[in-house]
């Protein structure tokens, strides 16, 4: 089977699916979630600079075609705390 790559809206970095996170803006109800549902989708990597240059550029907004509250920015941030000390022990 052949494997789904995704481009990251921020660096443009071209990956496997599971390298980067998803969010969503689902269907009719123009709702933006984080790896839930069908609907408009855009991919960025887990890393602060990619996370810091989309929320600064609204690039989250633009390809979703839709405003990205600040509490979606907010559970991303959190995700990249949680994430860092692991990928740290990893290393």
């Amino acid at each position: 089977m052949k494997p789904n790559y995704r481009r990251c809206i921020s660096c443009r970095k071209i990956g496997l699916k599971q390298e980067f996170w998803r969010i969503v803006r689902v269907g009719p109800s123009g709702q933006v979630q984080l790896d839930k549902g069908m609907g408009r989708s855009a991919y960025i990597c887990p890393s602060v600079n990619c996370l810091g240059v989309a929320q600064k550029k609204n690039r989250l907004g633009r390809a979703l075609h839709s405003r990205v509250s600040d509490e979606i920015y907010q559970e991303l941030w959190q995700m990249l705390a949680q994430s860092l000390p692991q990928k740290e022990i990893l290393v």
